[in-house]
């Protein structure tokens, strides 16, 4: 049985260590993904995003689509992917997960976004994003992508 000194030192331990969550969040507060590429009739897609950050579950970005020779059809938004904490240590363990989420174009139309990612080691990884443009035409991007620490280039 522990003295009533030995449980005091031992509770304000527990008390100020961070919490896993917060962990994983310093860890994995950001994702780069790279640019992906999709075929179209007669075209291509490019889907770009600068740095996803994460904040509470959820990684969020802005998005830009070009679309080849149909520029006319370029659009941008927002996208967020939600990630909550036992699928980053999913990640981390060097398991396959799968993710959905929701971008929004700048002209307000939503757009389901589904995927998966393969992790090659605990931060780089294969991913795949499949954009849904109507209820049953999506277009598929495989790309890579790197999860770095919170505040990191």
């Amino acid at each position: 049985m522990l003295s009533r000194p030995a449980f005091l030192v031992l509770a304000a331990a527990l008390v100020l260590l961070p919490a896993r969550g917060d962990d994983l969040q310093d860890r994995y507060g950001s994702v780069d993904i790279r640019p992906g590429k999709s075929s179209i009739f007669i075209g291509t897609v490019t889907l770009t995003m600068p740095p996803f950050v994460r904040k509470n579950g959820v990684f969020t970005s802005t998005y830009s689509a070009t679309v080849f020779p149909y520029f006319f059809f370029d659009e941008t938004g927002t996208i967020t992917i939600d990630v909550p904490d036992e699928m980053l240590r999913r990640v981390a363990r060097g398991e396959r997960i799968g993710f959905a989420g929701l971008g929004t174009s700048d002209e307000g139309d939503n757009r389901r976004v589904e995927g998966s990612a393969e992790p090659i080691d605990s931060t780089t990884g294969r991913i795949t994003v499949r954009v849904y443009v109507s209820k049953r035409l999506s277009l598929a991007f495989n790309t890579s992508y790197r999860l770095k620490p919170n505040g990191t280039q």
